[in-house]
């Protein structure tokens, strides 16, 4: 059984956000995930907007944001958490490591990306259909990729491929992007990028070793070496049903706060109800909710 005066689940930036913070506050922190510590950050290539930072890598990011919450003191294990239940004043999260016992919660747990749903996605993943660019994006060098998607991470994404594809087709299901303008002018100023718009993928199609193309919602075929979908996300709240209060698609509702409707469970990060998901914003979550843990244990103790 482990013990902590604060529990952060999840260790991506709002996740090491909060660890530090709280660390560096003086509490015994302990933060936990299932993966390597950066979340959505190790997917991405490049970051240009965070404050302070100039162009980085996503996993460059993630790992000053990991020293940092260490160096405060804030203690990590690669453990999944299972359950969360509150008795008294204390949380009790079983974890696919030791159990934890802790006096408030951070639950910073982010999202995963969201599937098209579509014959052939499922059968293809892995030999041709991925929702990583930087991690798959590198085999196909010279190749036809497909890109689905019209917020900021899809045409992030397609700009990187196009560096990499022969040609690079964006497909989205609306007549204009929704991504940043910014990012629109430099998807288009890419030479070798098309844009099928007004349309949806209605299968992926291949020879059962690998995507050779792809069935639009008009009835065209068109070929392709890769899919790569960003449509969105799915929050990893599986666990708070019953917990704390979700919206209509999952996410932890929580105020200005980060305060949940269970006191001492706080939420921060993609996992939220939030108008924004960036990387600031996240950190920005991340550094109130320690804040709020913090008066919240010493209300406890007063």
């Amino acid at each position: 059984m482990a013990e902590c005066d604060i529990l952060v689940i999840g260790c991506g930036p709002a996740g090491l956000t909060a660890a530090g913070y709280a660390a560096r506050a003086g509490y015994s922190v302990l933060a936990i995930d299932s993966l390597a510590p950066g979340g959505q950050l190790l997917y991405i290539d490049e970051i240009e907007n965070y404050p302070g930072t100039g162009k980085t890598s996503g996993y460059a990011l993630a790992e000053s944001f990991e020293k940092e919450a260490a160096s405060f003191g804030a203690r990590m294990e690669f453990w999944g958490a299972q359950s969360i239940r509150k008795e008294g004043n204390l949380f009790h999260v079983q974890t696919t490591g030791e159990d934890v016992t802790a006096k408030a919660v951070i639950y910073a747990a982010g999202a995963r990306h969201s599937h098209l749903g579509c014959p052939g996605e499922e059968e293809y993943q892995g030999k041709g259909v991925s929702y990583c660019a930087t991690c798959d994006g590198p085999f196909f060098k010279g190749k036809t990729i497909a890109v689905v998607g019209g917020g900021d991470t899809a045409l992030t994404d397609a700009i990187y491929l196009s560096k990499l594809g022969k040609e690079v087709i964006v497909i989205h299901r609306r007549a204009q992007f929704r991504a940043q303008k910014v990012l629109q002018d430099r998807l288009l100023a890419q030479p070798n990028v098309r844009l099928e718009l007004g349309k949806t993928v209605q299968s992926v199609n291949g020879n059962g070793s690998n995507v050779t193309s792809l069935t639009l919602s008009d009835g065209s075929e068109i070929p392709a070496d890769a899919l790569f979908v960003f449509v969105g996300i799915v929050p990893n709240t599986e666990i708070l049903k019953g917990v704390a209060e979700l919206d209509e698609r999952g996410f932890v509702i929580a105020d200005g706060h980060m305060q949940t409707s269970l006191p001492g469970l706080f939420a921060a990060g993609d996992v939220r109800t939030t108008p924004f998901r960036q990387v600031v914003t996240a950190a920005g979550d991340g550094a109130a909710a320690a804040h709020s843990a913090d008066g919240y244990i010493q209300n406890l103790q007063n």
